[in-house]
């Protein structure tokens, strides 16, 4: 039976080997639908539809989900995902780690696969988790890679006097091919990045990674129900040691004299995900399911699912996918040790994502328990999977900024709007001290822009630096500190 795992997932732009038109680029809306060549923004990620000739149907979904159909095409390209500017190599850019869950019904020659570009040197990339009738790329293989619970062979071919991002030339393709098919999972990017240098593939800057769909003289459908990139910088450091002292007006860049260095502006959210069947099922009933994905299956009170798993202080978001066995509503508890954390709950027989946000946990190995405690004898619950993350209050980095006010002894704080936090802790040090002192917080307002002035400062240069917190059972979480802001006050 086909394992229809869904998983937070990943990225994607793409572009066919056959062919590179240029696209008008529009905003995105909820359930845009494309039947021709057409390429728009959906929030951080790109979509497109590409199609020599033939039917076929791309519908956008938001959060970088998709759906596709195709029939009686020569090549046709489905894809949604990132673009870099190519002024960067991967090892600058920092890992690159694709989540993703598609259900893929190819009829004849179709590629799943993560693909893109580079520049200096040119070339043509595909990392490929399932195909059709045919496996790629007909090459042999120089050598494989072990990485994400499974094996790829490595191939190396040239495309002569092919369409490219730079218009008809030779370069080369990079392929890493899975052995084995598979529909969903994680894939590290980067490792087959550097699996293909260690065997002389040299890769130049990052034009695109993406999640592609193609097909070729076929038939096919797929949907992408789950589409997450995430994409880390290197060469920062948010604990700078601080030996820049008060030279120039770098603070939030290269560190200020309290060591409190600039951060990168991306949000890197990290999780671990676990499959349900992997966990110890207990209870009266508890077993496996393999429809309506391969997964746990719960029927009476006190039927669980559990696991260990080692937890760091803070807040965590736990994302449970899973569904009913009808239109009753299937009620999951989230036990983290002995203490209740929320409930999860599903409603319909299509698999679903259910969140609970900012749960407080303490660090160190704990069981974790999806527990049925609430049946009625009218309904069952299907799990396939619970993914563990950091929550936003974590995660994010807030944006703040510093200006002097008109009678020029007042500094106007500005920070950007956070619906995940409650407010923002103000803090500034002036030149030469060595601590923070912390001046202000502001309560969410529900203003786009939330702001306060410090007045009557003497005359120096300040630094200036903001970290949100959020309130959960009476206890307050703060996150990151914002870049640093530097300014003079005459």
């Amino acid at each position: 039976m086909r394992k229809s795992r869904r998983i937070v997932a990943v990225l994607l732009v793409c572009l066919l080997c056959s062919g590179f038109p240029c696209f008008g680029t529009e905003p995105a809306k909820a359930a845009i639908v494309l039947t021709e060549s057409r390429e728009g923004r959906d929030g951080d990620y790109t979509y497109s539809l590409w199609k020599d000739y033939g039917n076929t149907s791309m519908t956008v979904n938001g959060d970088g989900k998709f759906e596709c159909t195709w029939k009686d095409i020569g090549n046709a390209l489905f894809r949604e995902g990132i673009k870099f500017d190519c002024t960067k190599k991967y090892q600058q850019i920092g890992e690159i780690t694709v989540e993703y869950g598609v259900d893929y019904h190819p009829d004849g020659n179709s590629y799943m696969c993560v693909y893109g570009w580079t520049r200096d040197p040119l070339v043509e990339y595909y990392i490929v988790d399932s195909w059709g009738s045919w496996r790629p790329p007909g090459a042999t293989s120089k050598g494989t890679i072990e990485v994400d619970g499974g094996t790829y062979d490595i191939y190396e071919t040239t495309r002569v006097d092919q369409p490219s991002i730079d218009g008809n030339t030779t370069f080369e393709q990079y392929w890493s091919v899975r052995t084995t098919k598979r529909t969903s999972g994680t894939i590290s990017v980067t490792e087959h990045f550097k699996a293909w240098e260690k065997l002389g593939m040299k890769m130049g800057n990052l034009y695109e990674a993406c999640l592609t769909i193609e097909g070729y003289r076929s038939n096919g459908s797929a949907e992408v129900y789950l589409n997450k990139v995430m994409v880390g910088e290197s060469g920062k450091n948010d604990n700078n040691d601080g030996n820049n002292g008060d030279n120039g007006n770098n603070g939030g860049k290269n560190g200020d004299e309290s060591g409190n260095g600039g951060s990168s502006d991306n949000n890197i959210i990290s999780s671990t995900k676990i499959e349900c069947e992997s966990m110890a099922l207990s209870g009266p009933y508890a077993g496996n399911t393999w429809s309506p994905f391969i997964g746990a299956a719960l029927y009476a009170n006190d039927d669980t699912a559990a696991v260990t798993v080692s937890l760091t202080k803070g807040l965590h978001d736990f994302t449970l996918r899973g569904a009913s066995d009808g239109e009753n509503k299937a009620k999951i508890d989230l036990v983290i040790g002995n203490e209740t954390k929320g409930t999860f709950t599903f409603t319909g027989t299509s698999p679903a994502d259910k969140t609970i946000k900012n749960v407080p946990v303490t660090s160190g190995s704990q069981s974790l328990k999806l527990v049925v405690t609430a049946d009625d004898g009218t309904w069952d619950v299907f799990l396939d999977s619970i993914t563990i993350s950091d929550s936003a209050i974590t995660a994010k980095k807030p944006k703040c900024s510093a200006k002097l006010t008109s009678g020029k002894t007042g500094v106007k704080i500005t920070t950007a709007k956070a619906d995940y936090a409650d407010g923002f802790y103000i803090y500034m040090r002036k030149s030469g001290e060595k601590k923070y002192h912390k001046v202000k917080k502001l309560a969410k307002n529900g203003t786009a822009k939330r702001s306060c002035t410090v007045k009557n400062l003497e005359p120096g240069k300040y630094y200036v630096k903001i970290k949100a917190y959020k309130k959960v059972g009476g206890k307050t979480y703060t996150g990151n500190y914002s870049k640093t802001v530097t300014v003079v006050v005459p």
